[in-house]
């Protein structure tokens, strides 16, 4: 008989996480504490927020806790679309990454200690935007709601960085708005 694992969040943490994902006005402290805390409740070797440049077809690491830098610069994360979770747009849990024929860098892999990796698309709308990767030194087993809540976080951060960008363009807007001559903003 297969032993249930152990829950890692109930709806108080669960709670404690939107309302930090609807009110946070520094998206790069909110993606620290996301890792951090994410590396604390599943005490997890380390934590990545990575987003998906379209032009160059792979993930950047924005935020990371508990890997080295030399893991984070090993080289460019050149997304596989058949088994990558950006794409099936479904969590993508790898047991024994050490020994997965997805692993890009196995050497680096095995380097920083990490045997099992549990990755959840971020969201935003229709579009996948990139993952949140959990990394542990051993094989771990996660509970199917925490996988269910970590889902719907990923989903939430999607949207707030979406929305962070959209911010940022109305405000570059504004900007240029700003340093026209008054004569060409008549009729605008």
């Amino acid at each position: 008989m297969t032993e249930i694992p152990e829950r890692k969040f109930y709806l108080r943490q669960f709670k404690a996480i939107v309302h930090a994902l609807v009110t946070y006005d520094d998206l790069n402290l909110l993606m620290k504490h996301i890792v951090e805390g994410t590396c604390r409740r599943f005490e997890a070797k380390g934590c990545s927020i990575m987003l998906l440049d379209e032009r160059e077809h792979q993930l950047i690491h924005v935020r990371s806790h508990g890997v080295s830098e030399e893991f984070l610069r090993k080289g460019p994360v050149v997304v596989d679309e058949k088994h990558c979770a950006l794409y099936t747009e479904q969590p993508v849990y790898i047991e024994d990454l050490r020994k997965s024929p997805h692993a890009q860098y196995p050497d680096a892999v095995a380097k920083e200690g990490i045997v099992s990796m549990l990755s959840i698309p971020i969201k935003s709308r229709q579009a996948t935007v990139g993952v949140l990767r959990i990394y542990h030194g051993e094989r771990y087993e996660f509970h199917e709601e925490d996988v269910d809540t970590l889902c719907i976080t990923s989903e939430v951060l999607g949207m707030v960085i979406e929305n962070n960008g959209f911010k940022n363009f109305l405000d570059s807007v504004k900007m240029a708005l700003a340093n026209l001559p008054l004569r060409l903003l008549e009729g605008l």
